[in-house]
């Protein structure tokens, strides 16, 4: 498998990007966030987005150089739209007014619908926590046909709305503090673009992360890719899963005026729209006071205290394996040859001329 070097996936992401006319801020936001997926180790959410992003802008279906618009505003309390931007522009966007509010009020919560993809959730939750904010984000994903089963039916009927949980405290890292802890989590046993990476490395899925048309647990990726699709995921953790995907889907979306997977509204093969509630919480407003960080890190210390199970070498915190991820892949990131073809084919699509040359 190639090894490509950071820069030079962030340099190709940008220069796709400018040849669909994003600003050079945008081309930077999406750069950033994508090869930051692949760098924490979330190769389903990394470059390997790209061609669907080229796919968009050309479609129509993504407005390059667009921004959030705030259609509802009550302080504490607000709703923007993401009027189809890119995701990493409208997210990026919209946590800044999330954290500007949540200084001024204590908490703000905030929604944001029809969003082209905004990708690893984690990526905003670590953007709050930077700013010395805890958060939790819902996350419901519309626009293209759905992928995952509810708990005991065999036909798909959501996607794997993300849910993330941010605890701020963390360490520096280019020059940003970090989370101390974060869960960033598909509420599907895997995320669908895992079995997109199964598909193009030609390997199997994990067992029982998927059912086939009948409804029986299978190993092949395939059935999730076909048209139309034959294939569901399950949800994680049986009926908590799906619960969790449930609430996602009418909490992030319903709630803010999004849409949801329910049939009636707009559906196309490509098409990645994301709407998502965050709860943003400033620390210093809770009276807590240092003893937050304190009590956090003390539990947390107790936490990884507790004798290993079988089988097992250490206990992780949320965010350990990103973490482990980025020291790994800091000098080089694995990326198939079939992703490699597919990211070369869209940037030609989008108009970059010496696109077959690069990636190696």
């Amino acid at each position: 498998m190639p090894i490509l070097h950071p820069d030079d996936l962030h340099a190709f992401v940008r220069d796709t990007c400018a040849q669909l006319g994003s600003t050079e801020t945008e081309q930077h936001l999406v750069a950033d966030q994508l090869v930051g997926a692949n760098l924490a180790g979330h190769d389903s959410h990394g470059v390997g987005m790209l061609p669907a992003y080229v796919w968009g802008a050309l479609s129509g279906e993504l407005a390059v150089n667009s921004h959030p618009t705030v259609v509802q505003d009550l302080g504490a309390l607000s709703v923007l739209d993401g009027n189809m931007g890119f995701g990493q522009v409208n997210g990026f966007e919209t946590m800044g007014h999330a954290i500007d509010r949540a200084r001024t009020h204590g908490a703000a919560i905030v929604g944001l619908r029809n969003s082209y993809h905004i990708g690893r959730i984690g990526h905003w939750g670590e953007q709050c926590a930077a700013a010395g904010m805890a958060s939790l984000h819902f996350v419901n994903v519309s626009g293209h046909s759905p992928l995952v089963a509810p708990y005991g039916g065999r036909e798909a009927r959501f996607v794997t709305n993300p849910i993330c949980l941010a605890i701020p405290g963390g360490p520096e890292r280019n020059g940003r503090p970090t989370p101390r802890v974060m869960l960033d989590m598909a509420t599907s046993k895997i995320a669908g673009g895992k079995a997109r990476v199964a598909m193009e490395e030609g390997k199997p899925l994990p067992p029982d992360t998927m059912l086939d048309a009948q409804g029986r647990v299978t190993t092949d990726p395939s059935g999730m890719f076909k048209n139309p699709k034959e294939g569901a995921l399950i949800a994680l953790g049986d009926h908590k899963g799906s619960g969790l995907a449930i609430m996602a889907e009418l909490l992030g979306a319903a709630l803010i005026g999004g849409p949801t997977m329910q049939p009636g509204n707009k559906r196309a093969s490509n098409r990645i729209v994301n709407n998502m509630l965050s709860i943003v919480i400033d620390p210093d407003a809770t009276g807590a006071g240092d003893g937050f960080a304190a009590e956090a890190e003390a539990f947390l210390q107790y936490v990884q205290s507790s004798e290993l199970r079988e089988g097992f070498d250490e206990v992780l915190l949320p965010g350990d394996p990103e973490n482990r991820a980025r020291a790994a892949r800091a000098e080089g990131v694995p990326v198939d040859d079939a992703t490699v073809r597919l990211l070369r084919k869209a940037a030609i699509n989008a108009g970059l001329s010496d696109a077959e040359s690069r990636l190696s």
